[in-house]
């Protein structure tokens, strides 16, 4: 198992983190079995949070005896000083510790969510006197795709690590700022590294999953390749999927022919992804003759058509923003030939140009 400095933190965790969401939905044996697993496999880290169910009561019932083994995080939705401090005492009689690793003030999407906070009598304040009493040792924060939040938390210096969604049809969010990230020492932790279960193979012989299947397999080797990723924590269940998992991450970074044969088995799964995205982002298409970001287009429209309303103003800030636009493209069909997916990309183009009119 290869480990991290987590940014500036001082702790090494594992590559391969566990994340702790799922088990609410498992028998608790299994579960124990597959914390067990994976500390003896030399996966270190371990991700649960106040919102997920009976996870914290889990880990602590399975872990308790082995604590000086690995670093442990959670989460809280707290957003005033007294609502995170409520959950931290919570969370630490149900992890059956007196400290946590890392507390994530968790999902803070958006810059009202960030100014309730960060402001006087907000989740951080309690976070820091936590920290100051010896029951949190690092503060983080978890931002799903909201960029400019994002740079604002790395740039403050208010956190020691981020937590972010970023997977391969998922790149263009994240994947954008995780350098910021290790310049600033802010370790990263990647979450919904399977896009939330949707990067898997369909099922074999009996309808039972594969293991180890080829797209998680390629999924978080195409992640680990990235050098500003700290540590990945897809959710596990099983003691069989730590297993495959831990094999998949000792196999090291993708060659560029494996990343090409990826590319090909994510679009030949022929799913709509993320927002209704069929689009994988992928960048083969490239370059465009005219010069149009493809790729950015497609995203944009993607934001603006089916994110939620707060929010599609950040599709057409993306297609304000590109020098050449959807109207440019003249049909000469040379991204569709080196498309995987095999999208008909100038009627995509000409909906967006559209979309985009109005």
């Amino acid at each position: 198992m290869e480990y991290r400095q987590l940014g500036s933190t001082g702790l090494r965790v594992s590559r391969l983190g566990f994340g702790c969401i799922k088990f609410a939905q498992c028998k608790e044996p299994d579960v124990t079995a597959a914390l067990h697993r994976a500390l003896d496999l030399g996966v270190n880290f371990f991700d649960t949070a106040r919102a997920y169910g009976t996870s914290e009561e889990m880990i602590g019932r399975a872990l308790a005896q082995r604590r000086s083994e690995y670093v442990l995080a959670t989460k809280s939705h707290g957003r005033s000083a007294a609502a995170l401090t409520a959950d931290l005492e919570t969370s630490l009689r149900n992890l059956q510790t007196d400290y946590v690793d890392i507390l994530f003030l968790h999902t803070v999407s958006d810059a009202e969510t960030y100014e309730q906070v960060m402001g006087p009598g907000g989740g951080y304040e309690a976070a820091a006197k936590a920290k100051e009493q010896g029951k949190v040792a690092h503060i983080g924060v978890s931002i799903h795709r909201d960029l400019a939040t994002m740079r604002r938390a790395i740039e403050s210096g208010a956190f020691a690590v981020l937590m972010a969604a970023y997977s391969v049809i998922d790149q263009e969010g994240a994947g954008a700022l995780l350098p910021l990230a290790a310049r600033h020492g802010v370790g990263t932790v990647i979450m919904k590294p399977l896009s939330g279960g949707q990067l898997v193979s369909p099922p074999g012989p009996g309808g039972l999953p594969l293991s180890p299947d080829p797209v998680v397999t390629g999924v978080l080797r195409w992640i680990l390749s990235n050098p500003a990723v700290d540590s990945v924590i897809p959710g596990m269940v099983s003691a069989q999927q730590v297993e495959d998992n831990v094999a998949a991450a000792e196999r090291g970074p993708l060659a560029a022919d494996e990343r090409a044969e990826l590319i090909a088995i994510v679009a030949d799964l022929k799913k709509s992804y993320r927002y209704g995205q069929t689009c994988l982002r992928c960048g083969y298409c490239q370059p465009c003759p005219n010069g149009i970001n493809i790729p950015a287009i497609f995203q944009a429209a993607d934001e603006a058509r089916e994110y939620p309303d707060n929010l599609k103003h950040m599709g057409r800030e993306l297609y304000a923003a590109q020098e050449r636009t959807a109207a440019d493209c003249e049909e000469c069909g040379r991204c569709m030939e080196r498309c995987p997916a095999k999208l008909d990309i100038p009627r995509r183009l000409r909906e967006a140009a559209q979309l985009f009119a109005g």
